[in-house]
């Protein structure tokens, strides 16, 4: 991607060898006083009348409830898209971050109403208005807790933009495009089936419904009698008092004869018809279906469809209304005396217990919800989500990763009419109007009803609102300089969870308000977070982790690298406690780097030094490398991969390679040369961490440069004229001979840090320049005249010969190892001798004769190893 043109900033060094850092990074006496410093400055408002040469780029948050606090769903969300922006805004860009909240209807209307109950009230002894006013009340003192944790995870948001969907602004909007749509034909009020909610008394949309499987029963029931008689199976049999019909399918001769006649449905005294419907899958258990169009959509339409009687056989709470001997039962009381007296009938065929089956449960009291015919209103989402389809489908919105897309049009492409009533009390109140002889008045935005007009009752779902959030946000229906700017939004970050639910109703709503234009570029779609061994996070699992937690314990920095570590395009995130901890250890690496690169001098005055030694040539090769390869990944939502590369690079190349060959070099003639380079490679890699690890970064950089923030530097670009593939391949060679070298030494039980006696033949190898760095990467001293090579190891063209005759114990070294190599024998032995059994080869499962085979491979390997250990210790 072309980088815009950047602000030259002078960025003065500390005098060399100055160094203000503690001795220790902590988080705690970091990280809020550098968000406060932030937020003071400026530096995350976004300015729609900035330089027009500065590409626009926004995104607005998904909102929070603002009943809800930080999980870690959301703090891998809001991580993302922090990555997102803060690399954004150093590359150039006009970067809009939006915050706000969502008012959450019925979750935050529960949470009131039970704060009432322990006054022994309820909503209804306050009325409506005192009611919303207590609501308001709470959010001004309780709510909203999420957006201070929001600033402890460090969301760099304008937060002189937040909004709120309730508030006025917002409100204007959601009237006005219900106005609209309700002008345009697209919203309506009608009887239809939907999802209802005993406890909550109200209607609820698709994603307020969660499916679990449950243990419930299989009734096989006999309606009818002789040849007239059908056999259907239900898991909600109290409902049978409600059939209107049985369906079967046109092609089934099974039933051919009965479609048409009528049946004796038991218990009722009433008789309902056999209709013919495709809807019916004959494959499936008898072929026939008993017809219940009040309690379960798919009988709806097919009531629908044969012009059926709708009988509601139960009450807003789900009592029993149907007369006779169950009126009054709940309708979990009612089933089983059903079943007692379709048994007492003779009428069951067959019952399964346990049965496991899908149940509908309300997300918010978890209540099962049961399928209700109701007066509401509804979307007509017929062209609308055409709208929403061709838009991915023109290449105009992309989904990252692409695979997710076809989800997305199998939702979009059959969708139903979106029911956007809900019979509560907090939330925006639908603005239809009811006059004396039955009219009806949409009133929009500066408009009057007429008087004497009463105001229907029910408000719009909380999605209706949050479904405007792009734009809403932005001051629609208004024509601003934001909306203008920053309209459509660069990306929308989100899980893929609610791909079909919420980023569907954007897209209908913002291509409908504005004119044909997305609301976003891009749906960049990520998992969920699980834990270490995939499973999802439950508090019955005892696995739920709270992201504060981390934070107060390891950092803001850490939480967020170990999520983003894991984060990859529509993949699941597992994280766990010790992958904290080493997200903390990279955090303290970092520190601890630079805090002796600052002890040493390192700056980033002036330019880099003409000539580069080979370890100076090949970190600053491999910089751009990385530059290139983070740029890329980054671009591909690639989070997790970008997190590896900068992780080995820092850790791997940066602080155990280069810091360790610097040290060399700053001992010697190249001292100011070095200063200077590792001051350039901290610098760029601590701007690439930046998005990832906020708080650190800015600690660290402005006391490398003394410069205003790393938040305002520059991004960094690659530089082909820095490649060196030479030096590259001359410290790679240099790194084999030292990490086989090492291995030796271990093997031999030396300690890391022991000094050893060495002679160096280098033959007509390169590295004969770079001797004085092996022999202080290895703890390799020069030999004397007592020298006596008890080993040599050719690697990479050099002969390492050692003598490691004073440095052990050989006695005691030679008898560790005789004890491991005859355990070593004794393994194989006992390996050799079960693969050799033919009983033991006939029964064993091949799992286990696998696992065999590996073990004997393992200990013939160890032997190999140990022998030739042995054979390398000095005599005596």
């Amino acid at each position: 991607m072309t980088q815009p043109m950047q602000p030259t900033r002078a960025m003065p060094s500390p005098p060399s060898g100055e160094v203000d850092l503690p001795t220790q990074y902590a988080p705690a006496d970091v990280e809020g006083k550098l968000y406060e410093r932030w937020v003071a400055a400026g530096l995350f408002a976004a300015d729609p009348g900035a330089d027009p040469a500065r590409p626009a780029y926004a995104i607005v948050i998904p909102p929070p409830n603002v009943t809800g606090s930080l999980h870690m769903g959301h703090a891998l969300d809001h991580s993302i898209q922090d990555v997102l922006i803060r690399r954004r805004r150093m590359q150039g860009y006009e970067a809009l971050w939006v915050p706000g909240m969502d008012h959450a209807g019925i979750a935050t209307q529960n949470v009131v109403e039970r704060e009432l109950a322990k006054e022994g009230l309820s909503r209804h002894d306050l009325g409506r208005t005192d009611f919303v006013e207590r609501v308001w009340q709470w959010k001004a003192e309780s709510g909203g807790r999420i957006l201070g944790q929001m600033r402890r995870l460090g969301d760099s948001v304008d937060w002189s933009r937040e909004a709120f969907t309730m508030d006025d602004d917002r409100a204007r909007a959601v009237r006005t495009i219900f106005k609209r749509l309700f002008d345009d034909g697209l919203i309506y009020r009608a009887e239809r089936i939907i999802n209802w909610c005993p406890r909550c008394l109200t209607a609820l949309s698709d994603i307020e419904v969660v499916h679990d499987e449950r243990e419930g029963e299989l009734v096989s029931l006999r309606y009818g009698s002789g040849d007239d008689s059908i056999v259907v199976a239900t898991t909600r049999a109290e409902t049978m008092l409600g059939d209107t019909a049985i369906a079967v399918h046109p092609e089934d001769d099974r039933y051919r004869h009965l479609v048409g006649r009528e049946i004796e449905l038991p218990l009722t005294g009433r008789r309902i018809p056999v209709v013919a419907d495709d809807h019916v899958d004959p494959e499936f258990g008898t072929g026939a279906v008993k017809v219940t169009p009040a309690h379960d959509p798919n009988d709806f339409e097919i009531g629908r469809r044969h012009a059926l009687p709708t009988l509601t056989i139960m009450d807003e709470r789900g009592v029993i209304t149907a007369a006779g001997p169950f009126e009054g039962l709940d309708r979990f009381e009612a089933r089983p005396a059903v079943v007692a007296a379709l048994r007492e009938e003779g009428r069951i065929v067959k019952e399964v217990r346990p049965y496991e089956h899908a149940v509908g449960h309300c997300q918010r009291c978890s209540t099962v919800v049961e399928p209700r015919v109701s007066l509401q209103w509804f979307v007509k989402v017929g062209p609308l989500a055409k709208a929403a389809g061709d838009a991915v489908r023109d290449g105009r919105v992309q989904i990252h990763p692409p695979e997710m897309a076809a989800r997305y049009f199998a939702w979009v492409d059959n969708m139903h009419d979106w029911c956007i009533s809900r019979q509560l009390w907090w939330g925006h109140r639908i603005p239809v109007w009811y006059g004396p002889d039955g009219e009806t008045r949409c009133v929009g935005p500066g408009e009057e009803p007429p008087a004497g007009w009463t105001q229907d009752t029910d408000v719009l779902d909380t999605w209706f609102s949050s479904a405007l959030w792009p734009f809403s946000t932005l001051g629609w229906p208004d024509d601003t300089p934001e909306l203008r700017r920053f309209y459509p939004t660069a990306v929308l970050v989100t899980g893929y969870d609610i791909l079909f639910f919420w980023v569907a109703r954007m897209m209908m709503f913002g291509l409908y308000a504005m004119d044909g234009v997305e609301p976003f570029k891009v749906i960049a779609l990520h998992g969920m977070v699980r834990d270490q061994y995939g499973k999802k996070m439950s508090k019955s699992f005892g696995n739920v982790i709270d992201p504060l937690d981390w934070i107060d314990r390891y950092g803001a920095d850490a939480t967020r690298f170990t999520l983003l570590r894991g984060a990859n395009p529509g993949s699941d995130v597992p994280v766990a406690e010790e992958w904290a901890q080493g997200s903390r250890n990279f955090c303290n690496k970092l520190w601890n780097a630079t805090r002796f690169a600052l002890m040493n001098g390192a700056h980033t005055r002036g330019d880099l030094p003409a000539e580069l030694s080979a370890a100076d040539a090949w970190v600053l090769s491999r910089l751009q490398r990385v530059i290139t390869e983070v740029d890329e990944r980054l671009e591909s939502f690639e989070f997790g991969r970008a997190c590896e590369i900068l992780y080995h690079f820092a850790w791997d190349e940066v602080c155990d390679w280069y810091v360790e060959l610097s040290k060399v070099q700053l001992a010697g003639d190249r001292a100011d040369a070095t200063r200077r380079v590792l001051g350039e490679v901290l610098d760029k890699l601590l701007r690439l961490l930046h998005p990832v690890v906020p708080f650190v970064t800015e600690e660290l950089w402005t006391s490398l440069t003394g410069a205003e923030s790393i938040m305002v530097a520059p991004w960094p670009a690659a530089e082909d004229a820095r490649l060196d593939p030479g030096a590259e391949t001359l410290v790679g060679s240099l790194q084999n001979l030292v990490t086989e070298v090492r291995r030796f030494r271990s093997d031999q039980g030396l300690k890391p840090g022991q000094r050893v006696a060495a002679a160096l033949s280098f033959g007509g190898s390169p590295l004969a320049a770079h001797e004085e760095a092996i022999r202080s990467l290895l703890r390799l001293t020069l030999p004397d005249e007592s020298f006596a090579a008890t080993a040599a190891l050719p690697v990479e063209g050099v002969t390492v010969e050692l003598d490691t005759a004073g440095a052990i114990d050989v006695a005691a070294e030679r008898k560790r190892l005789e004890k491991d190599l005859a355990a070593a024998r004794k393994e194989i032995d006992q390996a050799e001798r079960k693969l050799g059994n033919a009983d033991f080869m006939a029964k064993a499962p091949e799992a286990v004769v696998a696992k065999n085979r590996d073990r004997l491979a393992q200990a013939r390997a160890d032997v190999e190893l140990l022998e030739t250990r042995l054979a390398a210790l000095p005599a005596g």
